[in-house]
């Protein structure tokens, strides 16, 4: 393992025919939002609605209270102001210049996508596709947010469903098929605000039989020793020194 050496990341990147980004949590907290799993805000959340975070964004919730999941959706998990940092910008250029070919990512807010990555794998889906279960028609964030209480749709009044991973549900197969076919053909793996032992990403980094492991995140964890650099840093202030 060797610590932080831009230049040997640069080559690595250079070298490799396809590269594969996996974006953790670590991708949310550099733009300054703390997810609600992490256990300060975790507390502050249950302390404010009288029951966990883990239950309240469950589809247990939204099916019989739908009332209070929205209420907590849309203060918690829409009504934050989540600029796009320099990683989703840096990752969006390396992919213009064939420098990255897959991103895949846990957050719901669709950061490099609408940084300019087009192909982008959204693990936990997406705040901004939102379907009425009944006839299909699609609902803007805009109009959740805008909702007096529960968003129902124009077409046939059913309760709209917000197009997101809630705790406790199967992640689409689809989705957990394409990204372990991408892990597979990856001869880089770059690992962003996340560890290789992640909840979200560890079953799939099994499948990687790649040459090279890169990990940016902030703060140490024992399975850093089994990637090839490791930069102790928010993926930001890294991949912003590329120059792609």
């Amino acid at each position: 393992m060797v610590q932080g050496n831009v230049e040997l990341l640069k080559k690595m990147l250079n070298e490799s025919k396809y590269t594969v980004a996996l974006c953790g949590s670590g991708m949310l907290e550099e733009a300054g939002f703390i997810t609600v799993k992490t256990p300060e805000r975790a507390y502050e959340i249950e302390e404010k609605y009288g029951v966990s975070p883990e239950y309240l964004f469950s589809s247990v919730y939204y099916n019989t209270r739908a009332g209070e999941f929205f209420e907590f959706y849309k203060n918690e998990m829409l009504n934050v102001n989540l600029e796009l940092t320099q990683s989703s910008y840096a990752l969006a250029a390396m992919e213009r210049a064939g420098k990255l070919q897959c991103t895949i990512t846990s957050n719901i807010y669709e950061m490099a996508k609408r940084a300019g990555c087009q192909n982008v794998i959204h693990l936990h889906g997406s705040i901004y596709q939102n379907k009425c279960p009944n006839c299909g028609r699609m609902y803007s964030v805009d109009y959740i947010k805008n909702a007096k209480r529960v968003p129902l749709c124009e077409s046939c009044n059913t309760m709209i469903r917000p197009l997101v991973s809630l705790f406790g549900e199967t992640l689409d197969s689809q989705l957990m098929t394409r990204t372990t076919q991408e892990i597979e053909k990856a001869d880089v793996l770059l690992v962003l605000g996340t560890t290789l032992d992640s909840e979200v990403f560890s079953n799939y980094i099994k499948y990687f039989n790649g040459s090279r492991v890169i990990i940016i995140h902030k703060r140490q964890h024992y399975s850093d020793e089994r990637a090839d650099i490791v930069f102790y840093d928010e993926p930001k202030n890294v991949l912003g020194q590329l120059g792609y």
